[in-house]
């Protein structure tokens, strides 16, 4: 029987119909017609056993009847669209559903008529018997066209064989899936399960592993295995450090994170076939980061109808500030930057991800303060998020006097005009490296939150309304310049993969999770806060390099070299986001806090700013640098040739020190 039915559909006329999904009027007719069929079996079963002849009127009446709740009920229900050779216990539901329904309406309809003409159309058992047997004949016309479907995608070769991780229904049904998929790209042969059990168990025909790290990679070796998937609902258990056991032993992971769309999937999604959703392990995957809320009623509350001006719209923070401030319904969205090429690209993406959003592009530098205040001018913006700034440490230690124009004097020029312009709120992005700065980058952005905090106390005191609010995090994943993206590339080339030190750390969040936390924080905010966010558990970037290896394939120091190259001018081992001095104050939201911070005198910040942007402007490094360091301390530089005024400042203090001593040798007045 096996050999027949394989040699029939392979002839030609069943090739034909290799289609990746059953057309739903197929299987909205093939259900009618079991209803049908069910109802004429009742009839002659009836008629059979009375010995009488029903009039075919009648038939045609009661059928029609019959057939036209079972449609309408199928119909609203869209028990039909199901993707039969996924499905399993959603479509059993659907149906069972329809089924119930469409007995309780026939029920009712047989009361109606017995009450009105005394005659019901049909007996109540009859309507019975005809919902169970269309139950029955339904889910055998199911498990047919699904059989079918794996019989006709039966071929193997070319197919990864993978084990899915766990034992839940969602691994179980992802195992299905990949299994029916027609033209699938991977050949599920089991499930891994990280709990306790009996040995050679098997789920649904999947035969169950245990996980025992002494065993595993002899399984995946035996069993020929080329990977481990794993769905949405494992990916807090990989993050944990679950993974790193896969990773060192050089097995390969996949993730899928889609699985729920199958559940509920219509054509479009379900005709790209789950494997589509299936993608190898990115780092970021791994990071532990908790989902991101992207719907706060509270911003809502704030942004929506609102016209929004956000500098540095086109890089990785601000263009991610755009999308989500057009999800919160501003009613105008103003693009500030001075980059033409990706101003473009974020206003094509705008406009297909976005199309009711009005967005306003508008070209300009930060520095040049009369095209800046055009902008406000024009569109009279009620919040401003400042994204703009140089942030490159070591491109900025080689040009210092640049770092001073745009961060320190364009933020100046930003909030001055925020201020004239009765801005509402005005949000500055700064950065963890602003904390005890090594580099001129990190001390640019100190000064930029000390002239923003004490603008603020300042404008207070003249009964001006804009509240001006400070955001500090750490190392965004994926974006411009960061490690994990040039890792990527070195990677992508042979190597060698490149850290400055074995030992250095840093804090990551994602790009949407940290926008998302600016936008909470500027909206909870009344007004000279420096918020900080809570960036989880730090990262040892010589690990990442392995991991990152590991996860393309590759094994570290053998396919793949990692070097040593030193410090970067300016570059720290370890990231702070809070002064040792400072203390932080607890918001509604867990991972927001408030920095208590050294308040600042407005008239000094002024003086000490002017004469810091007019030596940047003279091109005179050495005195911009050392008026840096006199005016915030804290600064002081680290694998920098700014180290030298280090030593100055400090040879010129004991000097002071000693000449304003008494002289030992002099006798004190009485």
């Amino acid at each position: 029987m096996e050999i027949f039915l394989n040699k029939l559909l392979d002839l030609r006329i069943f090739r034909a119909f290799r289609v990746r999904t059953t057309p739903r009027w197929i299987i909205l007719l093939l259900d009618m017609l079991i209803v049908l069929a069910c109802y004429i079996a009742t009839v002659v079963a009836d008629m059979y056993s009375l010995h009488t002849v029903i009039p075919s009127q009648t038939i045609l009446l009661n059928a029609s009847i019959v057939l036209v709740v079972y449609f309408a009920i199928t119909y609203l229900s869209k028990s039909y669209t199901c993707v039969i050779r996924l499905s399993v216990i959603e479509d059993l539901y659907r149906i069972f559903m329809v089924i119930v329904i469409s007995t309780l309406v026939l029920f009712g309809f047989n009361v109606v008529k017995l009450a009105v003409t005394g005659v019901p159309f049909m007996k109540f058992w009859d309507i019975l018997i005809i919902g169970a047997l269309s139950f029955s004949m339904m889910m055998i016309e199911r498990l047919c066209i699904k059989y079918l479907y794996m019989r006709m995608n039966s071929v193997t070769e070319g197919r990864k064989r993978v084990l899915v991780l766990g034992t839940s229904f969602s691994s179980v049904f992802l195992a299905n899936a990949l299994k029916g998929e027609i033209g699938g790209k991977y050949l599920p042969v089991g499930l891994l399960s990280i709990k306790a059990g009996p040995e050679n168990s098997e789920i649904n025909g999947f035969k169950v592993y245990r996980f025992d790290p002494t065993k595993m990679s002899d399984l995946f070796a035996e069993e020929n295995i080329d990977a481990l998937i794993f769905d949405s609902k494992s990916t807090n258990l990989m993050s944990s450090g679950f993974a790193d056991f896969f990773i060192k032993n050089d097995i390969a992971l996949l993730a899928m994170n889609k699985v729920a769309e199958f559940e509920q999937a219509g054509d479009k999604e379900s005709d790209n076939g789950i494997s589509t959703y299936i993608k190898e392990v990115q780092i970021e995957d791994l990071l532990g980061r908790d989902p991101i809320v992207l719907n706060n009623p509270m911003v809502s509350e704030h942004i929506k109808g609102s016209c929004v001006l956000i500098t540095g719209a086109c890089g990785s923070i601000g263009s991610e500030i755009v999308r989500q401030v057009a999800n919160y319904g501003a009613s105008k969205i103003v693009l500030f930057d001075q980059a033409e090429t990706p101003m473009h690209d974020i206003s094509l993406e705008m406009r297909k991800s976005h199309p009711n959003a009005h967005i306003e592009l508008f070209m300009g530098d930060v520095r040049n303060r009369a095209r800046l205040e055009e902008a406000f001018v024009k569109f009279r913006p009620r919040y401003v998020f400042h994204a703009a700034a140089y942030k490159h440490v070591p491109m900025m230690e080689i040009n210092p006097t640049e770092a001073i124009l745009a961060n320190v004097m364009g933020t100046r020029n930003v909030a001055d005009l925020a201020l004239k312009y009765n801005v509402y709120k005005f949000v500055m992005i700064s950065t963890d490296k602003a904390v005890n700065p090594t580099n001129v980058m990190g001390c640019t952005k100190r000064l930029a939150e000390i002239y923003c905090q004490s603008l603020f106390y300042y404008a207070q005191r003249e009964g001006k309304k804009t509240q001006f609010i400070t955001t500090r995090f750490g190392n965004v994943l994926g974006s411009n310049g960061s490690v994990i993206p040039l890792f990527r590339k070195q990677i992508a080339a042979g190597g060698p993969v490149t850290v400055t030190h074995k030992e250095i750390i840093r804090y990551f969040m994602t790009i949407p999770e940290a926008c998302s936390l600016v936008l909470e924080a500027g909206c909870m905010g009344s007004g000279g806060e420096i918020y900080i966010f809570d960036m989880g558990e730090p990262v040892k970037i010589y690990d990442l390099a392995r991991r990152m290896i590991s996860l393309a394939g590759l094994k570290p120091d053998v396919d793949i070299k990692i070097e040593e190259i030193g410090l970067r001018p300016g570059e720290k081992l370890y990231e702070e986001l809070l002064n040792d001095k400072e203390k932080t104050t607890a918001t509604v939201n867990k991972k927001i806090m408030i920095a208590k911070v050294k308040t600042y005198n407005y008239k000094d910040v002024c003086a000490n700013i002017d004469r810091i942007i007019q030596l940047a402007s003279e091109g005179d490094v050495h005195a911009m640098v050392y008026a840096m360091k006199e005016f915030v301390p804290e600064y002081k530089s680290q694998h920098s040739k700014f180290e030298s005024i280090d030593k100055e400042i400090e040879e010129e203090e004991v000097a002071a020190s000693v000449s304003s001593a008494p002289d030992a040798r002099q006798p004190i007045a009485e």
